[in-house]
């Protein structure tokens, strides 16, 4: 029969083998894997991650085999112990991000963890083939995006990683139980029915289900092909009259994944992740980095940080409605606000977990700096994580201008985290969870998982 998209999809999952994997792909998918451990450890300490928990805990009962984040001794059927750990991953908007944009770990990492445990022993995958799945999971997701440049903008209809990520994760799972090609299409097909959200939620407690729903979806849609549940098989095709993946995009234009032979090069390879050095969404980083610059200018100006010195604040953003909150009311629309995080650079010198607090968020000095907030949109400050800049200006009673601009903040594909940064963030992250000893085997752990012999003891 002839190739399809979708064939061609089914068979690169069913085909690729570890050894496809290079040097540097396994080196950032590590890095992700770490970094997304982290942060959906101390994900399990907020609010909508306990709610998530309970849910679970008291609606389902079934065979509780997989682990759940920073809750030693709590165990949950599989799909769920994945849901949960996706909400933990999203529930700070702390996770890696990705260009076009989505988070491409969280909706992955967890359907992996959880499907390592339920495997019986003797089936366990080891860390290489844990590690191939996680990249199977990253690459489908990669590849449906670029069939669309839609998706290279930051998003107004759906939230990427309830798209995609459903995808990357029934792929994902489908490699580490070893479907057949067949059952792998079929995966596919089945999971293009459980995705999508919409970008409504963002800044609500919903968002961090985004990234829940996708990363189990995706793994009961493997669970079903598994057991013979089948779906269309032209799923990624664009097929005139009859939408099907396509639906999620007004502009789709997909191409057949080749099966790899000798070599495969993965988009990781070419396209680096970028990783989130406070918890907020990745568009906050330009203009808090921005507005640490113009705060050290200030400072050497007047000696100190002095707000009754400044008349206005001008931000230069793009536009993008739903990070546009000139006076946010609770931590996810602070997450979600330009004004918010450059005022509080501004204020504090930094950004972090504190931050987004009650009584941070609502300080009389912090809403005295928002009343000076103005937005201006240039026609060359685009709405994608690639081209974007911040750029914060303070314009002084005194007639004296000063500026300060962010191309690429630290942490962008562009200008990666260090090692040391990387698994300063994660001790920091882990802390809230676990004793120092107990991190510091996570870290050796995914440091050499290729050489683990049983995934899940991940």
């Amino acid at each position: 029969p002839e190739e399809t998209v979708t064939s061609s999809f089914a068979s690169f999952i069913h085909a690729v083998r570890p050894e496809h994997l290079s040097k540097t792909v396994c080196h950032r998918s590590k890095r992700m894997i770490l970094d997304s451990i982290g942060v959906g450890l101390v994900g399990s300490t907020t609010h909508v991650f306990d709610i998530a928990l309970q849910y679970c805990r008291e609606l389902y009962s079934s065979v509780a085999v997989s682990s759940v984040y920073g809750k030693p001794g709590v165990k949950l059927s599989p799909t769920l112990a994945a849901f949960t750990n996706g909400v933990a991953t999203h529930s700070m908007d702390f996770d890696d991000t990705w260009h076009p944009a989505t988070h491409p770990s969280g909706a992955v990492l967890p359907a992996l963890l959880a499907a390592s445990q339920m495997l019986p022993p003797g089936t366990k995958p080891n860390g290489m083939d844990f590690l191939l799945a996680f990249n199977v999971g990253l690459e489908v997701q990669g590849r449906l995006m670029h069939f669309s440049t839609e998706a290279h903008n930051i998003p107004k209809r759906f939230h990427p990683p309830s798209v995609v990520g459903t995808m990357g994760s029934a792929a994902a799972t489908a490699k580490l139980l070893s479907l057949s090609t067949a059952q792998c299409a079929h995966a596919l097909g089945i999971a293009a029915s459980l995705a999508g959200a919409p970008m409504a939620n963002a800044a609500t407690q919903a968002k961090p289900l985004h990234i829940g729903n996708a990363t189990r979806l995706g793994f009961e849609a493997a669970l079903l092909a598994a057991r013979g549940m089948e779906a269309n098989p032209f799923i990624l095709d664009d097929i005139a009259g009859c939408s099907g993946f396509s639906a999620f995009y007004n502009i789709y234009q997909p191409k057949p994944l080749s099966t790899p032979s000798d070599h495969h090069e993965f988009l990781l390879e070419k396209q680096d992740i970028a990783f989130k050095r406070f918890p907020a969404h990745l568009g906050m980083h330009w203009v808090v980095d921005a507005a640490l610059s113009v705060r050290n200018l200030f400072i050497n100006y007047a000696g100190s940080f002095s707000p009754s010195l400044i008349r206005t604040i001008m931000l230069k953003i793009p536009v993008s409605k739903y990070i546009n909150r000139p006076f946010p009311s609770s931590e996810h629309q602070a997450r979600h606000s330009f004004q918010f995080n450059a005022c509080t650079a501004l204020l504090d010198g930094e950004v972090d977990l504190s931050s987004f607090t009650e009584s941070s968020i609502h300080r009389q000095e912090l809403r005295e700096l928002l009343d000076k907030v103005v937005v201006e949109h240039p026609e060359d400050n685009v709405a994608n994580f690639d081209k974007m800049y911040g750029e914060v200006a303070l314009l002084l009673h005194s007639g004296d201008i000063l500026t300060g601009k962010c191309d690429t903040f630290y942490g962008h594909w562009r200008k990666p985290l260090s090692k040391e940064s990387l698994l300063k963030k994660f001790r920091s992250n882990a802390s809230h969870v676990f004793p120092e000893e107990k991190i510091e085997t996570i870290i050796t752990m995914v440091d050499n998982l290729e050489n683990l012999s049983d995934s899940s003891q991940l």
